[in-house]
């Protein structure tokens, strides 16, 4: 895929004769298309040192995605980037062009990519700790252009309501909802503490403006309305 146009696993010029569905943490070699780069890249992270913590295949196909943390503080930018620069790597060991594009396939229904990121305080993993998240959840609302501005070039093709993201002109939370701005996940609501997903940021954002941002956002001490929930019904 070296000329920097065809995903991994698609034809030269043409679109897979399947939709995506069944791509998604997938197996087969008509399904998976990078796994040999992934598997590769978790290793070189955990040599490396790196809190790299998983990979799967994406619901696009020749998308891939990992996950890096749990992390402290600047830790998690620091990271990040270092996992990037070991993808890169591991990607001209292979000779695999990859992009860090949030929308790169514009034409058909295919997903984009995010840096979804996952936050916790200490706060929020003790008891009661849904409602320190669901006041962090309103701060995050009541900021959502500023924080927007801040998480990476092109996503406005990809944050447009449709598949798996919210518009990028309305906030939204929920619960186990992949359509909103910040998910709350089962396991968090049905524990009472936890963490919550800002599905936001773009793949190719920077992960220290990022983190630093939600973290002034959900630390200040202001009065923030609230905002209901999107029915996780309809998730």
């Amino acid at each position: 895929n070296l000329d920097e146009r065809t995903p991994l696993g698609w034809p030269q010029g043409g679109m897979p004769s399947r939709p995506q569905g069944p791509y998604y943490c997938s197996v087969g070699p008509e399904n998976s298309f990078g796994r040999h780069v992934t598997d590769a890249l978790y290793k070189a992270c955990l040599y490396a040192g790196l809190e790299i913590s998983g990979t799967n295949g994406e619901v696009m196909p020749g998308q891939q995605e990992y996950q890096v943390g749990p992390c402290v503080g600047i830790d998690a930018g620091d990271q990040l980037m270092m996992s990037r620069y070991i993808l890169q790597r591991v990607c001209e060991d292979f000779q695999v062009y990859c992009t860090l594009h949030p929308k790169p396939i514009v034409e058909g229904d295919w997903n984009g990519a995010g840096m979804h990121t996952n936050v916790s305080t200490k706060a929020m993993r003790e008891d009661g700790g849904i409602e320190v998240i669901k006041t962090a959840i309103y701060k995050l609302g009541a900021k959502h252009s500023e924080h927007i501005a801040m998480y990476g070039t092109g996503n406005e093709l990809r944050l447009t309501g449709k598949f798996e993201t919210a518009s990028m002109d309305e906030f939204t939370f929920g619960v186990a909802n992949r359509g909103a701005s910040v998910r709350i996940g089962r396991d968090t609501e049905a524990d009472g503490k936890g963490y919550f997903e800002d599905r936001r940021p773009s793949s190719n954002c920077d992960p220290y403006l990022v983190s630093g941002k939600i973290m002034d956002t959900i630390m200040e001490d202001v009065d923030v309305p609230v905002i209901t929930p999107l029915n996780k019904d309809e998730a």
